[in-house]
C-alpha cells in the first residue's frame, strides 16, 4: 500500500491525507472545491486536476465525502469504478446511509472491486493526530488488507460486520455522541445559573458517575478546556449541519428497524434549532449556546 488516491479534502479528509503522505506513501488527491485543493497543495500534497487521474497506478482508494449523494456522485455517475484496476481496494469513509454503502458496495463487486465502508469517530482532531477510530464493514480479508492503512490515519480499527456494518456502528455512536453532548451542555448550564465555576463542575462530573466522553475530551462550556471549539468561538470540529444529517440518517436507520429512540430524536430537534438559527457551519458543542442565553 504505496500509492493511494484519496478524494474529498475537507476538515477531516485534508489532514488524513496528509498523516499518509508523511509516512512516506504517495498520496494522489483530488476534491471538486478549489479553495480545498489550494489549501491541499499549499500544504504539500500532490493534487490532481481531475478525478480521474487520481486513479490511475494506485493500491487503495480512500474517499471521505460529505453525504450519500456526493458518494453515488463520485462511483455511480463519474464511472470511478470504471477507471480502477481490479486490484485497488475501495474504502469509503464518509458516513453515510448504510443502504447506499451497501449499493456501491454491491456495484463494485459486480465490476470485480474490492470495496469497504470505514467511517470514522474522533473529529478534525483525531484526524489531525493520526488518532482516529475506524469502524469497518465489508469482506474481513479487504479490512486486514486495509488495516496499514487504518494504522496510519488512527489508532482503534474495529471491524462491524458485512458492507454497511460500518455505517450502521457509526450512526448508532453519533447518535449517542448528540444524546451525551445535550445532556453534558444544559446540566452544566444549570450548574453555573445555581452559581457553580464550569470547572469545578466539569471535573466533579469527569470523576463521578455522570463522566462522559463530552466532558472529558470536548467539554462545550467556554474556556473550560483549551484547544477545542468551545474556546474558540464554535470553530472547526464536526459541524452542526453534519450531526443533524448523522442525527437524520440515525432516525431513518431507526424508522426502518422499528426501533425506539426517543432521546434520539429529541437530540435531532435540538441540532435541527441550532441549523434554522444559523449556526449549521459551527461545531456541534455549541448546542452550548441554547443555555447560556
Amino acid at each position: 500500500m504505496k500509492e493511494v488516491g484519496f478524494i474529498g479534502l475537507g476538515n477531516m479528509g485534508l489532514p488524513m491525507a496528509l498523516n499518509l503522505s508523511k509516512k512516506s506513501i504517495h498520496v494522489k488527491a483530488y476534491d471538486l472545491s478549489i479553495g480545498a485543493k489550494e489549501k491541499a497543495l499549499d500544504s504539500g500534497l500532490e493534487v490532481k486536476n481531475s478525478m480521474h487521474e487520481v486513479l490511475i497506478d494506485i493500491d487503495a482508494l480512500i474517499t471521505m465525502l460529505p453525504n450519500d449523494s456526493a458518494v453515488e456522485d463520485v462511483f455511480l455517475k463519474n464511472g470511478v469504478l470504471d477507471g480502477l484496476e481490479k486490484t485497488t481496494l475501495i474504502i469509503d469513509s464518509s458516513t453515510i446511509n448504510p443502504d447506499t454503502s451497501k449499493k456501491v458496495a454491491n456495484e463494485a463487486l459486480n465490476k470485480g472491486l474490492s470495496m469497504i465502508d470505514a467511517p470514522v469517530s474522533g473529529g478534525v482532531k483525531g484526524a489531525e493526530q493520526g488518532t482516529l477510530t475506524f469502524i469497518v464493514g465489508g469482506n474481513e480479508q479487504d479490512v486486514k488488507k486495509g488495516s496499514v492503512l487504518f494504522d496510519v490515519m488512527g489508532d482503534k480499527t474495529f471491524y462491524a460486520g458485512n458492507s454497511g456494518s460500518g455505517q450502521i456502528a457509526k450512526l448508532c455512536n453519533n447518535m449517542l455522541l448528540a444524546i451525551h453532548m445535550c445532556g453534558t451542555a444544559e446540566t452544566l448550564a444549570m450548574g453555573v445559573k445555581n452559581g457553580l465555576d464550569p470547572i469545578i463542575l466539569s471535573e466533579i462530573m469527569k470523576n463521578s458517575s455522570g463522566g462522559n466522553w463530552s466532558l472529558e475530551k470536548y467539554n462545550p462550556y467556554p474556556g473550560v478546556m483549551k484547544d477545542t471549539p468551545s474556546s474558540n468561538d464554535y470553530l472547526g470540529g464536526f459541524l452542526n449541519s453534519l450531526m443533524l444529517k448523522d442525527l437524520t440518517l440515525a432516525e431513518e436507520l431507526s424508522n426502518l428497524s422499528k426501533s425506539d429512540t426517543p432521546m434520539g430524536k429529541l437530540a435531532k430537534e435540538l441540532y435541527e434549532e441550532l441549523n434554522e438559527k444559523g449556526l449549521k457551519d459551527k461545531d456541534f458543542s455549541s448546542i452550548q449556546k441554547k443555555y447560556l442565553d
